[in-house]
């Protein structure tokens, strides 16, 4: 439905200038905009501080009923919540840190179609009765937020982004809106497809953040780490961040740096949430200079004034890297992203992604335990505490599992238990949903390995971050340790090794017209070659230039297939 018919585009400049002190738009704001006043789905691609939010905030204000804004953390919720109080934006929020009273307040509101911005979070929408609640009052625009969380959590530890397709359904199919600061194709592809909405325009307006400056800082130690860590805190004024992998190295380099006579915090999953909400606020109001913290620390931090992000060991991937970076300089100050390297700490990530998605044997003992326990005869519903024990998988895993079984459309949830419907039509059809994880946990490995490529490389680091987000740039930064280091002298540009004369030129590494595969952009056809690399149409993604090093001859593996089918 189009929803411009009530008023002019003049009107939401005015509006937008009136209530939000917005003279001009943003890159990206006015397609985003457009698409949602003409009732489009659309994902928007947008960097860190560019004014994600006011896609929604300002059609709140011209839609006829409210604006659910599906949100993954409370502590980001309630900023988002407490900033819209400021432009005198009605919204409710619902989630476990309310009351049985504020609860029902809130429904009340909701059911009335009250409020224009309704944040809830994705567990929340998996309750049947709150999802009624909000069908009453109406739901004109459907929003994720941070919405790279649907192919970075919904296969791990949040399974309710699975199920937000369903909601959307049960909500009435309203216009869905996605957001995310940062998405390679096959992020984009997933949030396209865990949403079934495949055919969404897509707004991307780069990753850019010339303000950031990225640096690597090779270890041999933790000796080496801490003390260049110190280095960093001498050399860089304000307060900033350090990113560690485990909770135990939280707590002992607070406790170091805390003994070295910073004014310093932990923070991490384990903390009581009391904790972690007064240790978030003491940081915005600049009373500590260093939070010491895992990802935990993450979605929910909108403080402008970070000067510096330091990853004291290799995050998982480069899009978590780049995510976590981005959290400094989001004034548009100069701000540094320092990663200590030492190449022992990938084995942290590898334990991790080990145990990370369920295994095939997981499923298996899952299907199995479903067609004893309810067979397609009785087609009885399988309470998820009697399937989990019955299997001894951790119910979060069990949640996954049960996801993938009802996308594959072999089992239903119903009445918060799990009800077979059908068998797998063949053997292969099983084989292909019990190998399907393998192929994310293989992935998963290849990020890491690109990350660590990132920290060894001596090219360009925004050219190397911009490569991999598939956004090539014509030339390098002039700001990161590596091009300042050549600026400097101190640092050649890598070349190939001379050819003799006679020796015959070596073949193009791929000819225009023959097919090839990336593992994250899938299927392609090679379209030219020449020395700065091969330029591929990939289907679903359009043309890229891509290092051939990342490109196999043929199709991928049906491994990889089935994961991008699931």
């Amino acid at each position: 439905m189009n929803q411009t018919r009530r008023f002019s585009w003049r009107q939401v400049e005015r509006v937008a200038r009136q209530r939000f002190g917005i003279e001009r738009f943003r890159p990206g704001q006015p397609e985003l905009l457009r698409a949602v006043f003409e009732g489009r789905d659309v994902l928007g691609i947008l960097p860190t501080g560019a004014g994600k939010s006011l896609s929604y905030q300002l059609p709140a204000l011209f839609l006829p009923r409210p604006v659910v804004v599906v949100s993954p953390l409370i502590s980001l919720m309630q900023d988002q919540h407490d900033k819209l109080a400021e432009y005198d934006i009605d919204a409710a929020k619902v989630n476990s840190a309310l009351s049985e009273s504020e609860e029902r307040e809130a429904a009340v509101e909701i059911r009335n179609g009250e409020p224009e911005i309704v944040f809830v979070t994705p567990e929340r929408l998996e309750n049947a009765d709150y999802l009624r609640v909000l069908a009453e009052g109406g739901v004109s625009l459907f929003v994720v937020d941070e919405a790279h969380c649907l192919s970075q959590w919904g296969h791990d530890f949040r399974p309710a982004y699975l199920g937000l397709r369903d909601a959307i359904r049960a909500l009435g199919r309203p216009p869905v809106l996605a957001l995310t600061a940062t998405a390679t194709p096959r992020v984009v592809r997933d949030i396209l497809q865990e949403l079934d909405v495949r055919g969404a325009e897509v707004v991307n307006t780069g990753i850019q953040r010339p303000n950031l400056v990225f640096e690597v800082v090779p270890t041999v130690n933790d000796d080496a780490k801490r003390a260049r860590l110190l280095r960093i805190l001498d050399e860089t004024p304000g307060v900033g961040i350090v990113y560690v992998a485990t909770v135990r190295e939280a707590e002992a380099l607070t406790d170091w740096l805390d003994a070295a006579g910073v004014v310093v915090a932990r923070y991490h999953g384990r903390l009581p949430k009391k904790d972690r909400e007064e240790i978030h606020r003491r940081f915005m109001t600049d009373a500590y200079r260093v939070i010491v913290a895992t990802n935990a620390f993450g979605l929910g931090i909108d403080k402008p004034d970070v000067r510096f992000v330091v990853h004291y060991h290799v995050p998982d991937s480069i899009e978590a890297y780049y995510q976590e970076a981005g959290r400094a300089g989001r004034d548009g100050e100069p701000a540094r992203a320092v990663l200590l390297y030492r190449v022992e700490d990938s084995a942290i990530q590898r334990y991790f992604i080990g145990g990370k998605y369920p295994r095939p044997e997981e499923s298996a003992a899952v299907w199995q335990a479903l067609t004893t326990l309810g067979d397609l005869q009785s087609r009885a519903a399988v309470p998820p505490g009697v399937l989990a024990a019955a299997v001894g998988v951790a119910e979060r895993k069990l949640r996954v599992i049960v996801a993938q079984l009802s996308r594959a459309g072999v089992v239903e949830r119903r009445g918060g238990g799990v009800r077979l419907v059908q068998a797998f039509a063949s053997p292969d059809e099983l084989q292909a949903f019990l190998s399907a994880y393998e192929a994310r946990r293989r992935d998963d490995r290849e990020r890491l390995e690109l990350i660590m490529r990132y920290a060894q490389a001596t090219d360009c680091r925004v050219r190397f971050i911009a490569r991999y987000f598939a956004e090539p740039l014509e030339r390098d930064c002039g700001r990161c340790d590596n091009c300042r280091a050549r600026a400097a002298g101190r640092l050649e540009r890598p070349v190939a090794p001379p050819r003799r004369p006679a020796a015959p030129a070596p073949p193009a590494p791929f000819r225009p017209g023959e097919p090839v595969a990336h593992r994250t952009f899938g299927r392609g056809e090679v379209t030219g070659v020449d020395v700065e690399g091969v330029t591929v149409v990939f289907a679903g993604v359009g043309e890229k230039r891509v290092d051939a090093g990342f490109l196999t001859r043929g199709a991928p593996d049906a491994a990889a297939d089935t994961a991008r089918a699931a």
